[in-house]
């Protein structure tokens, strides 16, 4: 049998996003994958956190979680990212770690890897597609495998978004339910799957 390894790289604020990220970690632990539940560094200054009661509950609950390094991309076969939406672009935390990243394009070291990612906004319609799409022009760079949900499963139907998983926080007061849930978790295992195939495929 195939072993595949599964990093869950995220950003969250108020949990939302945190929240899917782990649900996509069980998921893709449950499909037969080696997990890594990562966060990014929080570049946000302490005045601008101390605005929103949520934002430092959830920095102060979630500090047990490691953050991301280049090893963990590395390590993994599959990259399952999570960041909010910030004006139609993902979060800045996030896009500064891709950012890093530099040397590990420069050296090939990204290619071939199995890609997918979801969001949240604090409103419907605040951007979610934009958000996947842009992350998604980094792993077109990386030449990574981009593996979205699409409609391949009855979940996706309920969920709406064939790009990847979302959810509409309203500001953080909403966390994700069950359907946001199912969405990122049938994400999650077929990106653990495809990966599956093709590692066989390139082992044989």
């Amino acid at each position: 049998m195939t072993t595949v390894r599964a990093a869950v790289v995220y950003y969250s604020a108020t949990g939302g996003v945190y929240a899917l990220a782990e649900a996509a970690s069980k998921a893709a632990e449950a499909a037969g994958a080696e997990i890594r539940l990562r966060k990014v560094r929080e570049l946000a200054p302490d005045a601008a956190i101390a605005t929103n009661e949520g934002w430092g509950a959830h920095l102060a609950a979630t500090q047990h979680i490691p953050e991301a390094t280049h090893d963990d991309l590395l390590w993994a076969d599959v990259l399952i990212f999570g960041a909010p939406t910030r004006f139609g672009l993902p979060a800045a935390q996030l896009k500064q770690f891709i950012d890093t990243t530099g040397p590990l394009w420069a050296q090939g070291k990204l290619i071939n890897k199995i890609a997918t990612s979801f969001t949240a906004t604090a409103t419907t319609h605040g951007g979610q597609e934009s958000t996947i799409l842009a992350l998604n022009n980094t792993f077109y760079h990386w030449g990574a495998i981009i593996v979205p949900p699409g409609y391949a499963d009855p979940i996706q139907f309920a969920a709406g978004n064939p790009y990847g998983a979302s959810h509409v926080s309203n500001n953080g007061a909403i966390p994700p339910g069950d359907t946001e849930i199912a969405s990122v978790q049938f994400q999650a295992q077929r990106a653990v799957t495809i990966a599956k195939a093709l590692k066989a495929g390139l082992a044989a």
